[in-house]
């Protein structure tokens, strides 16, 4: 269909989760700032922030005992008004004025006042430099006109821009300035607040452990208050921190006791506020009947359109992709209605654009509502949206909904539309150095010129968004884990879009940038795993390595595109080379789904072996004559998706698994810790492991075995069942620092940090507090770790990317080579395999992936133990020297 529409003058931005992750609308606004609490303006895919500041209620407009005249009281109470209806462009006039007409008659209090807002509204529309001027004259002042709160208020205003620009470190400190400024005036409620900001800044930094204790002092210093709108305030405030940092069913408690208070007291626009954000944390947690009801209840209780309009667009995404009913045909009129109340303001253009969003993919999915969502009638809608942005001078704005409308060009395949508009939008967010956005346009440019065969312009737009994305890695590292699904959805087509470009001319140069781009994205999986940056230490690039100091190393790179298996591969003193299979994503998916449940011993070995082999050509049959020519012994694999699930080991040529012809290896990225040989170093180790059944996990009998055959080989100190608590573990890490620490027992790992863990004797230890104590011991300076075994552990079913887990905890614990297994394996076998791995060690001649191979083989070799599903699942990560 053509759209016949004439716009001018406009840009976009993806808005998917606008109102799905948190956002507040305008009487949340409303009710936060009264309380103190203000945005922060940090997420990187949401068109609006999506954190908050907390500050204390005399610190956020407050009543000022030093205004000289009603006039300019009105002045200051005005342009709150103008920003709590999202019309910034008129705050900022307005605040400009009375900060000029302050500075007229002397008031310098006041005047900072004004200057701290105008920072707040400045930030919100993207204009940075103009908010870091307002904010230090702001600063400037106080230092000659010493105020306590009105300090504390300029600080977290401080510490937000710094978050905003990526300075977690600068706005932990100015945060903690703040919280002693807040102290000194007596202001509990403003110490408390600037110590919710900094839990923030702390999560960013990968501070977990410090930033859990930081929300849990300040949920106890709240518990201690008696109740009021403060309280509640505060302890909503806290909820949505600790979805943030991932603590969602704490989360969901803090948020209930917020909602209890609140209905005591009667605030009816809050609770239906605080019932938005436990519909959130219960979508976060997949609990969608609960979520559902938790935004019925908020739209019944609230009176105001924009509140009602949020929960009921969290409805409509929660059941977009499922056969649209009834459910969807009430919802669309009422989302429209409520639309057509909401007067001019930036909340009303996001919920605008929003609605456009979830209305193109529901228009995509159902045909029987084609009449309801014609795409004209979205394409007018996303219009008026850039008109009132326009008219409002939100750039940011207009830039969300110009894109928007790019973007349904695009699906309506008008591609010159498309492309003029989406570069409009991409103009706008430059004028604004609003880069979180600017990503987006680049990536749907590059989108629509490769449609139209402009090949060289795609790359060099799919080119700026990736440069881009690096330069926001620390943003999307400390992404809110609500949205963290979106990375799939979003940023990693990005990768893989421009990895497909360069591979359609493979020249040498295109394909190290392509190998360079895919690496990238393997980091930054990494990093949103953890929400925190991954290889912070020493590194050396696998090329120095297979060019030097083992010139019988070749990395293999197979990476998944939506119509082809391409690999890339790199042989010592070689240029990279590539090849690829052509077949659509979903069957190679599909291929890889069906050889891991193949791996079952009580399915057919025919099944199992047709599937291995078919891998085997895609990945290695087209290299087998440069591998021999180059006398290669050692296969380095950079996974990618669900290939990370699968033991290359297995794969088979039609006659012999690959693990009897080569050791392999496993590697995140080029980048590897500091490599060093197992030869010259006096292998000693911390053992540890559970026999018996714990926390509803089966007995280990065959543990006290490995451990004590490992010890026969390898001194080690041991913790064994009651010894193996997680203090003990963290106790003895810490002072006898050895090259390897052993642990057999239960573990999972899976794509969600929070699901990875291994079983200690007193609790399951996560994957972060796990990692931070032997990254922690390495930070001190003293002995290295080589070597990480965990020879219990199993990827979580059903999970295609499980295996990130592994990857995770093998990088960001320090670890210079991590042994694990796929799957949860036989006992008996374990030992026998453990015990051999431990030999091989001792004897001193091999490397590690060359123990691990041969033992591997010892199991092989064995009648009772041929099959792959006893020997395959153990894997080497990192180092293989």
């Amino acid at each position: 269909m053509k759209l016949n529409l004439r716009i001018s003058n406009y840009t976009p931005f993806r808005l998917f989760s606008i109102f799905w992750i948190g956002k507040f609308s305008r009487n949340n606004r409303k009710f936060l700032s009264f309380l103190g609490l203000v945005l922060c303006g940090f997420l990187l895919v949401t068109a609006p922030a999506t954190a908050r500041h907390f500050e204390s209620k005399s610190s956020i407009f407050p009543q000022s005992q030093a205004i000289a005249t009603s006039e300019l009281s009105a002045l200051l109470d005005r342009g709150k008004a103008s920003y709590d209806a999202g019309r910034l462009s008129e705050a900022v006039v307005t605040w400009q004025r009375a900060a000029q007409r302050y500075e007229q008659v002397g008031d310098i209090p006041n005047q900072a006042v004004a200057l701290n807002y105008l920072s707040l509204a400045y930030q919100n529309l993207g204009e940075w430099e103009k908010a870091r001027s307002a904010i230090a004259k702001s600063l400037e002042l106080l230092q000659t006109n010493p105020n306590a709160i009105l300090l504390g208020q300029a600080l977290n205003v401080q510490g937000r821009l710094q978050l905003s620009a990526g300075q977690a470190e600068a706005a932990l400190k100015t945060w903690q300035t703040a919280e002693r400024a807040y102290g000194d005036a007596g202001d509990d409620t403003g110490v408390l607040g600037s110590q919710i900001n900094q839990a923030q800044a702390l999560q960013s930094l990968g501070m977990f452990q410090r930033s859990r204790k930081l929300l849990e002092n300040v949920q106890t210093q709240l518990s201690k208050q008696s109740d009021s709108s403060i309280k509640v305030a505060g302890l909503h405030n806290l909820g949505i921190v600790m979805q943030m940092v991932g603590n969602i069913e704490e989360s969901q408690e803090v948020l209930k006791q917020s909602l209890a208070i609140a209905q005591r007291l009667e605030m009816t626009e809050e609770c239906a506020a605080i019932l938005l954000s436990l519909g959130n944390a219960a979508r976060m947690l997949d609990a969608t009947e609960a979520a559902l009801q938790y935004y019925q209840q908020a739209i019944q209780r609230s009176a105001h359109p924009l509140n009602q309009l949020e929960a009921q667009l969290n409805q409509l995404r929660l059941v977009i992709g499922v056969p649209p009913g009834s459910e969807v045909r009430q919802l669309l009129p009422q989302i429209q209605a409520n639309l057509d109340r909401l007067p001019p303001s930036r909340d009303a253009i996001y919920a605008q654009v929003n609605f456009a969003e979830s209305a193109m993919q529901l228009a995509q999915q159902a045909t029987s509502m084609a009449e309801m969502l014609r795409p004209g009638e979205i394409a007018r809608q996303l219009a008026g949206a850039a008109n009132k942005a326009k008219q409002l001078q939100d750039i940011r704005a207009e830039s969300f909904a110009l894109g928007t409308l790019g973007k349904l060009y695009e699906q309506q395949q008008q591609l010159q539309e498309a492309q003029n508009l989406t570069q409009k939008a991409l103009n706008l967010s430059q004028q604004i150095q609003a880069t979180d956005i600017a990503y987006q346009w680049q990536w749907q440019l590059a989108r629509i010129l490769a449609k139209e065969g402009e090949m060289k312009s795609a790359i060099a737009a799919n080119k700026e968004a990736f440069k881009i994305l690096q330069s926001l890695r620390g943003d999307l590292a400390a992404m809110n884990p609500d949205v963290r699904f979106s990375f799939q959805e979003e940023i990693e087509p990005i990768y893989r879009h421009l990895v497909s470009l360069l591979l359609k001319s493979p020249s040498p140069d295109n394909l190290r940038q392509a190998r360079n781009v895919i690496e990238s994205l393997q980091l930054a999986e990494l990093e949103n795993f953890f929400r925190t940056a991954c290889l912070d230490a020493k590194a050396e690039q696998i090329d120095t390595i297979i060019n030097g100091r083992d010139r019988a190393a070749a990395v293999i790179y197979p990476i998944i595109l939506r119509d082809r298996l391409a690999v890339i591969l790199s042989l010592p003193g070689q240029p990279l080379k590539s090849y690829e299979t052509l077949l659509p994503q979903e069957e190679i998916e599909q291929t890889l789904r069906n050889l891991r449940a193949s791996m079952n011993p009580a399915l057919s070995d025919k099944r199992r072996l047709r599937l291995s082999q078919t891998l085997y050509d895609w990945i290695v049959r087209p290299l087998e004559s440069e591998l021999a020519q180059q006398e290669i012994k050692t296969l380095v694999f950079v996974l990618d998706g669900g290939l990370r699930n699968l033991p290359m080991a297995a794969l088979y040529d039609g006659e012999h698994y690959l693990i009897e012809n080569y050791s392999v290896a496993l590697t995140p990225g080029l980048q590897l810790l500091e490599p060093r040989s197992l030869q010259n170093i006096e292998l000693r180790s911390v053992a540890g492991g559970l026999t018996v059944a714990r926390h509803g996990f089966s007995a280990l009998p065959g543990v006290s075995r490995e451990i004590e055959q490992i010890t026969s080989k390898v001194p080690s100190k041991i913790l064994l069942d009651e010894q193996f608590t997680s203090t003990n573990l963290e106790t003895l890490i810490q002072n006898l620092p050895t090259p390897a620490i052993h642990l057999a027992t239960h573990g999972q790992f899976s794509s969600k940090s929070e699901d990875t863990f291994l079983l200690a004797w007193d609790k399951p230890m996560d994957v972060n507090e796990l990692a931070q104590l032997l990254k922690h011991r390495g930070q001190q300076g003293e002995t290295p770790l080589e070597l990480l075994v965990l020879s219990a552990c199993q990827t979580a079913s059903g999970d295609d990317r499980a295996a990130l887990g592994l990857a995770g905890l093998a990088v960001r614990s320090g670890a210079r080579s991590t042994i694990a297994t796929l799957w949860s394996v036989n006992d008996r076998s374990t030992t026998e395999m453990m015990v051999e791995l431990y030999r091989q060690f001792a004897i001193a001649k091999t490397n590690r992936a060359e123990a691990l191979r041969q033992a591997q083989l010892s199991l092989l070799k064995q009648e009772p133990y041929q099959h792959p599903y006893y020997w395959a699942p153990f894997v080497l990560v990192g180092n293989w020297l």
